[in-house]
């Protein structure tokens, strides 16, 4: 269950990283899924994307191989854009947005709403 990603267009520039990380607990505040909760399975940079457990769920025509011999379809995530997302807090358990501060020669993610670090 490959799921390919899309080659990010040579003019765009790209980041080299989000804000983020896999298993972060996200809200969703844009789309088909707004206001839904989620932890985040899997983060693609390349792309900006993130896929987030349970939601924005597409479906998939399997074929018939030894693993699964009646194929089928299938449910499974699919990527979304990281800007549609926003990072739940783990201590105020509200969406937030994350700034970043050096402890001790390391970059740490702060709560913008609370000052908790995040990680």
């Amino acid at each position: 269950m490959a799921f390919t990603t899309q080659k990010p267009k040579s003019t765009r520039q790209v980041r080299n990283h989000l804000n983020v990380k896999k298993g972060d607990n996200v809200k969703v505040i844009c789309g088909k899924d707004s206001g839904k909760e989620g932890k985040v399975l899997r983060t693609v940079p390349e792309t900006e994307r993130v896929v987030v457990e349970k939601l924005n769920m597409m479906k998939k025509a399997m074929r018939p191989t030894q693993e699964n011999p009646q194929g089928g379809i299938s449910s499974m995530e699919a990527p979304m854009h990281v800007s549609n997302v926003m990072l739940v807090c783990p201590k105020c358990s509200k969406p937030t947005r994350v700034g970043h501060r050096i402890d001790g020669g390391k970059k740490v993610r702060v709560c913008k709403k609370c000052g908790a670090d995040i990680d």
